[in-house]
């Protein structure tokens, strides 16, 4: 499986706070199952703002110490300027390729949020909301994330949200987005050791359950690779969220 979000950079964000917390989560990553990690720390002006190449010299140098495979990114807070820091190697795509994660405000619907993706768009990258299903605005009006999609801007679900590690509006969401085939990556958003890696093989099995083996591999492996080799991922069979899951989903 490849982990599409995470925040194991030491002393980056409000990630992994050492070097020794860091080799600890990747080891808790490898025995969850995962073989490949995204490492998407925050990039948030005037907080969260290591360098390209200060973020990639740490990644090598957590890359001597582990099995699995390491990819650079950045967890991008929507702005004006996005697509400049990009080019200007301060903020990164995922691995190089023309994919970027970005989040929102948790509260409020920023009134650019589709002018930024069309200049997104404009200039060649495939936008990846970070965690729809946390967003206050979007629990609200779930059906902003259709909206989102039909704009070209693709989905990644948090593990967590799935058990209710968020709370329960974000676990309603989550599930109605994946039973409406609306989420494209599964990712853990892991911050700290003995946290959600733990709980990974229970929540797979969960997912297997419900969406199959199949569809569960496309979030988790199919569709993450895709972005990492810079390929096309196609977002078909949209279907409309249910109003209820609860009875058709087993807990």
């Amino acid at each position: 499986m490849i982990d599409f979000h995470t925040h194991l950079l030491p002393n980056m964000d409000d990630g992994a706070h050492s070097l020794e917390e860091t080799k600890t989560m990747l080891q808790e990553a490898e025995k969850a199952g995962f073989t490949k990690i995204i490492l998407t720390s925050h990039y948030l002006e005037p907080y969260y703002q290591a360098k390209e190449d200060e973020r990639e010299g740490l990644r090598k140098q957590m890359q001597e110490q582990t099995k699995l495979s390491l990819y650079l990114a950045s967890e991008i807070y929507l702005s004006e300027n996005m697509v400049e820091k990009i080019q200007q190697k301060e903020a990164s795509t995922i691995a190089g390729t023309n994919y970027l994660l970005f989040e929102l405000p948790f509260h409020t619907k920023p009134m650019n949020l589709e002018h930024c993706i069309y200049t997104m768009r404009e200039k060649g990258y495939r936008p990846i909301l970070a965690h729809p299903e946390r967003y206050e605005f979007i629990q609200k009006e779930p059906e902003l994330v259709e909206a989102l999609l039909q704009k070209g801007v693709l989905m990644q679900g948090n593990f967590g949200s799935y058990i209710g590690q968020y709370g329960k509006k974000a676990q309603n969401l989550i599930c109605k987005l994946l039973f409406a085939n609306q989420i494209q990556f599964l990712g853990t958003d892991s911050h700290r050791p003995q946290g959600i890696y733990q709980q990974i093989p229970q929540i797979i099995a969960q997912l297997e359950k419900n969406l199959g083996k199949e569809k569960v591999e496309e979030l988790t492996q199919t569709n993450p690779q895709k972005v990492l080799e810079n390929g096309t991922i196609s977002i078909e069979k949209i279907e409309k969220l249910p109003i209820s899951f609860w009875d058709k989903w087993k807990r």
